[in-house]
């Protein structure tokens, strides 16, 4: 398995994208907007695209990714997320109002988007010795991450989340945990903004990891723009003796 990194971090800028992660060409974890550095005919490949959430910065892309599809693919997209996320994005976006309804487009027997219902904890066969497995987080809103399991180990995916045991109980439960991508979006001198957003900072996440029983390799995501080298900076003791990276777009993530 080969994850490549479309968009990592908490915002835009020049060079930055938001949440989108592209696994072994056909699958999207996430669509923010680092769906548009995809080509046409990469776009034309995806299958199938798993949310997290409904944030906007992990759901933009898929707009603009089903109106440049329109006419161009024969089989729908499954389009994966929890019961909240599916009616935000259908209440929200996809209504006629903000963005076409992409769901009964070009007709509904037959449509571009083909909304999937997740559920938490069940496990999803993707084909090739991989399966993927939501899993509930805490954030503002409804959320969940992924376990993606292969041949070559596991990597887990938070989403957007914030410090709660249903995350730890849940990697812990898996047999093993190679690499785990996690959020830390706020310096520590921020810890209040952290809470009331459901963020995690340096110091926060390195007092929780304690409760992780896997030691995987941790790809660190989603900081804010301009907070980066701060982030750098405290995670270097917050998160002494843990092998980890933070996360630029274009870096590659693979499981052997």
């Amino acid at each position: 398995m080969r994850i490549k990194v479309l968009g990592c971090s908490g915002g835009v800028g020049p060079g930055l994208r938001t949440t989108s992660l592209l696994l072994d060409d056909e699958i999207l974890l996430d669509a923010g907007t680092g769906v548009g550095d995809l080509t046409l005919a990469q776009q034309q490949r995806i299958r199938h695209i798993f949310l997290t959430h409904c944030h906007l910065d992990h759901v933009c892309g898929l707009a603009f990714m089903a109106d440049n599809l329109f006419d161009l693919i024969e089989q729908p997209i499954a389009v994966h997320a929890s019961r909240d996320t599916l009616q935000t994005l259908r209440e929200h976006i996809f209504n006629w109002k903000v963005w076409p309804d992409f769901s009964t487009l070009p007709d509904e027997t037959n449509p571009l988007l083909r909304w999937r219902e997740i559920a938490m904890e069940e496990r999803i066969d993707l084909g090739g010795g991989r399966t993927i497995t939501p899993f509930r987080v805490l954030h503002t809103v409804p959320a969940n991450g992924y376990a993606i399991e292969g041949r070559g180990g596991t990597f887990a995916f938070s989403g957007d989340t914030y410090a709660d045991d249903m995350l730890w109980n849940f990697l812990n439960g898996l047999s093993r945990l190679d690499k785990l991508m996690i959020e830390i979006a706020f310096p520590d001198q921020e810890a209040a903004l952290s809470h009331a957003s459901k963020h995690f900072t340096p110091e926060l996440l390195g007092s929780e990891l304690r409760k992780l029983v896997h030691k995987p390799r941790l790809y660190l995501t989603h900081h804010k723009p301009g907070t980066e080298a701060q982030i750098e900076r405290e995670c270097r003791r917050a998160l002494r003796g843990w092998e980890y990276v933070h996360l630029k777009r274009g870096d590659a993530i693979a499981l052997a």
